[in-house]
């Protein structure tokens, strides 16, 4: 099955070279020299070198031998053939097919929905959750709010602030200013000087 394993940036240099945004935790075995990776349009890239260059990792793929071609695949995402069997050496880590179809449930039991689609934002991974007739819910896939998740038994269970799945449960915040009493607005404008018209 393909596995999204990272998005090609900017050009580096003039030689092909390009930044490459990995979307996995074993970058340097995806982006070994040799390795094939496939774009959306079933473009196929061979990997030339890869290095690493002020913690950014920069690939240099067969072909793409100068920066006019190396800037023709800016934001494309570049995706793997892997064993749908294999998993990731870290017991912490999941590969996304491995999440999708999970049951999302908060710690009390009650059932959320199910995982429809996993998001790589460059700020941080989401969790698409499909809930019936209600919209669309958006989970940051981050140890506060997916404590655990059970790939055997089938279920990701979630801790989300008030607000995140209804927004009439949101926490308003005010500023003390928003918070003054009539009576003391009124006093400011009398010493002001002001007078309603």
């Amino acid at each position: 099955m393909l596995l999204v394993v990272g998005r090609i940036g900017r050009a580096h240099g003039v030689r092909g070279d390009l930044f490459v945004e990995p979307f996995t935790d074993s970058p340097d075995e995806r982006f070994a020299p040799g390795q094939t990776l496939m774009m959306s349009n079933d473009q196929s890239l061979t990997v030339a070198t890869s290095k690493w260059h002020s913690g950014r990792l920069v690939v240099h793929f067969v072909g793409i031998d100068d920066r006019t071609a190396a800037e023709a695949l800016k934001g494309s995402e570049l995706t793997m053939d892997v064993d749908p069997q294999a998993l990731p050496e870290d017991p912490d880590e999941y590969y996304d097919h491995q999440l999708v179809g999970l049951t999302v449930v908060l710690t009390n039991g009650d059932v959320v929905g199910v995982v429809s689609e996993m998001v790589h934002l460059p700020s941080q991974d989401l969790v698409i959750v499909k809930r019936d007739s209600l919209p669309e819910a958006m989970i940051p896939f981050v140890n506060e709010m997916v404590p655990t998740i059970d790939v055997v038994a089938g279920t990701m269970t979630i801790t989300p602030p008030p607000g995140l799945l209804n927004e009439a449960e949101a926490i308003v915040l005010r500023d003390d200013e928003s918070q003054s009493s009539p009576d003391s607005d009124a006093d400011e404008s009398d010493t002001d000087g002001d007078t309603d018209a």
